[in-house]
């Protein structure tokens, strides 16, 4: 009997709560959907008057604030009492805020990020010398980077800060360092002429800045050969990769060798 009783118990509950419960859900679902579009709406007038880093910022702020008020809502309809629940929230703030102090600086380097605009979205970063990529967005907690090999680097906002941060594609022209290494015997003048001319072949590089070749080092096993040409922040990689293989097929067909390490020993004899 005793079990049964709270069979029927559990039997009367579910039919009270059950509609409320229903609707919560239902309306979590159209909730999401909700801000979803608003979301995007926000995003299309934004990105019209603010340039696109801008306008991601915004809308993860939109967002989040969207959800909260979803929220509070959704207790509302299963019969939480949201001023009680303000009240709990306000006494576990210190608690949450020292918990969270770390995503909290996230936000506000994310905000710092906002204001001082060291790259936008779109720009070629290096940040912390290692972490190399293309801005897909800055958000309240992270950054997103895109590699060359397509993947995606996320870091937080205050290791962004915290870190050196290199806007290689920034200024809307960049220089693309190469160095490549000749033999002691080879003709420095003469592969200084061969990567000059291949400069000149490439379509992305452009004549100012002029393109020089140095001496930039006498190392053990060569010579090495610095050059900086100039380009379009966006044709950077395409203008490192055409340089680097047709360097190569110009000096092998002159004869030039690109040396690798290597060390003379000389025997000498006691007699």
């Amino acid at each position: 009997m005793e079990i049964q009783g709270y069979i029927s118990k559990i039997i009367e509950m579910a039919i009270d709560y059950a509609p409320s419960i229903l609707i919560a859900v239902v309306s979590i679902i159209i909730g999401l959907w909700i801000i979803g579009k608003l979301v995007g709406f926000a995003r299309k007038v934004l990105d019209k008057h603010f340039d696109e880093t801008l306008s991601s910022f915004l809308c993860s702020l939109l967002s989040i604030a969207l959800k909260v008020m979803l929220f509070f809502s959704i207790a509302d309809i299963v019969g939480i009492s949201t001023t009680s629940f303000v009240a709990i929230i306000a006494a576990l703030m210190i608690g949450v805020g020292m918990a969270f102090n770390g995503t909290i600086g996230h936000f506000a380097s994310g905000v710092m990020l906002m204001i001082f605009k060291p790259f936008k979205v779109g720009d070629l970063v290096d940040i912390g010398g290692g972490n190399k990529g293309t801005v897909e967005g800055i958000n309240a907690f992270n950054t997103t980077l895109a590699t060359l090999d397509n993947q995606r680097i996320i870091i937080a906002n205050s290791n962004v800060t915290g870190n050196t941060i290199t806007n290689i594609s920034g200024q809307g022209v960049v220089g693309v360092e190469m160095t490549f290494g000749i033999g002691y015997n080879d003709s420095i003048d003469e592969a200084r002429k061969i990567i000059l001319e291949v400069g000149k072949s490439c379509p992305h590089i452009i004549n100012e800045p002029a393109q020089g070749v140095v001496v930039a080092e006498l190392a053990d096993s060569s010579v090495n050969l610095a050059t900086r040409p100039f380009c379009k922040s966006e044709h950077y990689w395409d203008t490192l990769f055409y340089m680097q293989e047709n360097v190569k097929k110009a000096l092998d067909a002159a004869g030039i060798g690109i040396p690798y390490p290597q060390m003379d020993v000389h025997m000498i004899s006691s007699n």
